[in-house]
């Protein structure tokens, strides 16, 4: 397959990576992608970027996992918006260590494309000293939802099972082996991308990915919103043998917590159509003096306001 790409080393590695992608890549050569966005519908735009040793490190994942991960991560941010994918790029910043394995990051990159339904339609190569991938995504919908929108009244609810990354990052630190389905969810996390348009398409008012922990984004929501966010204990969805507390902590797990109005969003419906689990898990509060609180009722009569999770933050350290 001839690409319209000039010589050079840069550009023959730009081949091999449109050679994999096949089908998958689109208008690559030119300066700039050209998309159609559907006629009512918005256009949404978000960066992610995955750098080695700050992400992830190379010996606990495949250069397939470590590319599929970077995708889908950035993936995610359009499922929180609920976006369907028009197209991404992607910029890779490729040490010499790393290039006997470009053509397994861009397996893992087409992976993340092909099961988002996407295309791959243009990005960038460079060199340098540490790996970085950089993926931004392009999408559409009608109304994008955003995390500012939840109102007193509103149930709070969560997609999937949360723990399984934590879990397996804890058993990666100590030299272990992670149970496997645990490594799966941190090893080959999937954006709900079907989930964020069906929640969408039943009047969500405000929606985010669960990327950094369920308590410290839920903060997020509960700041934007000007809101207080009740959350009960006993109702978090986790995987078997995982804390509360964890589970709350637990970062790139990439499911969507999302407010609605009451009887909004049927939960057994959501699970039957999409074979994902949607739990109720509190509600939205009034904010009073307490805007951008997230309460933890560990009881049924009382909550209490408690030290929850920080969740990650680049730069706290």
């Amino acid at each position: 397959m001839e690409h319209a790409l000039g010589p050079g080393a840069e550009f023959d590695a730009v081949r091999a990576f449109v050679d994999r992608w096949g089908a998958l890549a689109e208008g690559i050569g030119d300066d700039a992608a050209v998309l159609d966005v559907p006629r009512g519908e918005r256009l949404v735009v978000s960066t992610d970027v995955s750098v080695e040793n700050v992400h992830f490190r190379r010996g606990w994942l495949t250069a397939r996992e470590i590319g599929a991960r970077a995708t889908t991560g950035a993936l995610s941010d359009l499922a929180a918006m609920g976006a369907a994918p028009l197209g991404i790029v992607v910029a890779l910043v490729v040490p010499h260590a790393w290039r006997a394995e470009l053509e397994a990051l861009a397996e893992g990159i087409g992976d993340a494309v092909r099961l988002a339904g996407t295309r791959i339609v243009g990005g960038d190569l460079s060199g340098g000293d540490t790996l970085s991938i950089t993926v931004t995504v392009l999408g559409a919908a009608p109304q994008p939802v955003a995390r500012s929108g939840a109102r007193a009244g509103d149930e709070l609810f969560v997609t999937g099972l949360l723990g399984g990354p934590l879990r397996a990052l804890r058993a990666l630190e100590r030299g272990e082996t992670p149970d496997a389905l645990d490594r799966t969810r941190f090893a080959r996390p999937v954006a709900r991308l079907r989930e964020g348009r069906w929640l969408a398409g039943r009047g969500v008012t405000a929606m985010i990915d669960v990327s950094d922990g369920l308590a410290a984004d839920l903060r997020h929501v509960a700041a934007a919103s000007g809101v207080r966010l009740r959350v009960d204990a006993r109702r978090v969805p986790r995987v078997a043998g995982v804390s509360v507390r964890d589970a709350l902590a637990s970062g790139e797990e990439y499911e969507l917590a999302c407010c609605a109005p009451p009887g909004a969003v049927d939960a057994a419906a959501f699970e039957r159509e999409l074979g994902t689990p949607l739990t109720r898990v509190g509600t939205v509060e009034a904010a009073g003096a307490s805007s951008g609180d997230v309460v933890l009722d560990d009881d049924a009569s009382e909550g209490v306001r408690v030290d929850l999770p920080q969740g990650h933050d680049h730069f706290s350290i």
